[in-house]
């Protein structure tokens, strides 16, 4: 088992608590540390408030091997991250000349006088080490302290990330040593998260590397696969042993091996076999060709979709028999297959894709209650359609109702 750095990363900055706000620092720090094989095992956010900073940094320096703060390295009161860190380290907070004469210089390049409340961006940690920023007047510390490696970053991406990439990350490679990560992503339809894990479970709890997380997002499930090797070729390979297992286990419901969305597998293998598509849309209002057009180079493929939310438009675009309609009502297999049918006669295409249903919150019934969904597709050889029954509100319904009529088509095409 290959050990690797543990690390946090805390970002600072009471605007990060607000609603409406996220924090996108952590999100690509992690990344990036991730890719050199440091584990990101906690993130937190603090507001400027210099108890709970301090407990933090504290905190995280005992558990970790690189702690990583963004943020509060500015020249204004709510700044805190120097005075607090270096508290927490039991260091002294020590002004550096050199850093306000460039600070200095920098505001008479642009024809001002500094305001003095810049001068607390050149204080610096007693024996840390300044990290430049070109891209802004807060410059980064790195600190060395009893083996953890704290760094201190400024907020804004366009100051962070530069930073990051030129002077911390070649440190930290050389802290991860060999070990190389590599990561791969399945999707799954067609199978809920408890019993996916009741397929798969017996083999990938036998893998200590790689290792395996599920998630559930709201159409589809994902296995997260983690390696790490001496090499990426080493890693690739841990990655295929276990993959290969997974997929024979899962069969036909693995319908992504790298991370592909579902429209993207059914465009390449309309693609692949030179075959043309049409959609009939009610309940999902267009949703279907959205999907499909978002794909570069879906013109190959897709020739037309038809939005029929009234049943007026199920019979005058696609041929659907008003005496259909009025014996088994618009949400239905018959309706469905007719509408199937009938955007494949009217575009002339090899398949014709179609979905009805409920998608609330009002509409529904004793009979036919919110989320009953009907899908169909027709080729030239037959018609095939699915019943089903969706949780979740309007958005969830429609996008669900997509996604399952999507991987129908893709279920025909293998």
């Amino acid at each position: 088992m290959f050990e690797t750095l543990s690390a946090e990363i805390i970002a600072i900055g009471s605007e990060l608590l607000a609603p409406d706000r996220s924090d996108t620092n952590s999100l690509w720090l992690t990344e990036k540390l991730n890719s050199i094989g440091i584990e990101v095992k906690l993130k937190t956010i603090v507001g400027d408030d210099d108890e709970r900073l301090e407990e933090a940094i504290r905190d995280a320096s005992r558990r970790s091997k690189v702690v990583i703060t963004t943020g509060g390295l500015g020249p204004t009161e709510d700044d805190i991250t120097r005075k607090v860190a270096a508290r927490a380290l039991g260091r002294r907070l020590l002004l550096d000349e050199t850093i306000l004469a460039d600070l200095r210089q920098r505001f008479l390049a642009f024809g001002h006088v500094m305001p003095e409340r810049n001068s607390r961006q050149a204080m610096v940690i007693e024996d840390a080490e300044v990290l430049a920023n070109p891209n802004g007047s807060a410059p980064g510390i790195f600190i060395e302290h009893d083996g953890v490696a704290i760094i201190l970053l400024p907020g804004p991406p366009r100051e962070m990330r530069p930073m990051f990439e030129d002077h911390v990350l070649p440190r930290l490679v050389v802290r991860a040593g060999a070990v190389k990560v590599v990561r791969r992503m399945l999707r799954v339809a067609g199978l809920g998260e408890s019993a996916l894990d009741e397929k798969i479970a017996p083999i990938y709890t036998q893998y200590e590397n790689p290792q395996t997380t599920i998630l559930f997002n709201q159409t589809e499930v994902e296995i997260h696969l983690t390696a790490r090797g001496r090499s990426e070729e080493e890693a690739e390979a841990l990655l295929d042993r276990l993959s290969e297992q997974l997929e024979e286990r899962l069969g036909d419901a693995v319908f992504s091996f790298a991370g592909e969305k579902m429209e993207e597998v059914v465009g390449l293998k309309l693609s692949v076999g030179r075959y043309t598509l049409a959609v009939a849309e009610s309940c999902t209002g267009g949703l279907i060709s959205q999907r499909l057009t978002d794909v570069a180079g879906s013109s190959k493929y897709f020739v037309e979709g038809v939005v029929a939310y009234s049943n007026e438009t199920k019979t005058r675009a696609l041929g659907v028999k008003t005496a259909l309609l009025r014996e088994h009502g618009a949400v239905s297999k018959e309706v469905a297959e007719a509408m199937a049918e009938g955007v494949r006669k009217r575009a002339k295409t090899d398949f014709g894709l179609s979905i009805t249903g409920i998608a609330g919150p009002d509409g529904g019934s004793d009979e036919k209650p919110v989320g009953l969904v009907y899908i169909a597709l027709a080729d030239d050889a037959h018609t095939k359609s699915r019943k089903l029954m969706l949780p979740g509100d309007r958005q969830l319904i429609r996008w669900r109702a997509s996604q399952a009529a999507l991987d129908l088509l893709r279920r025909r095409l293998i």
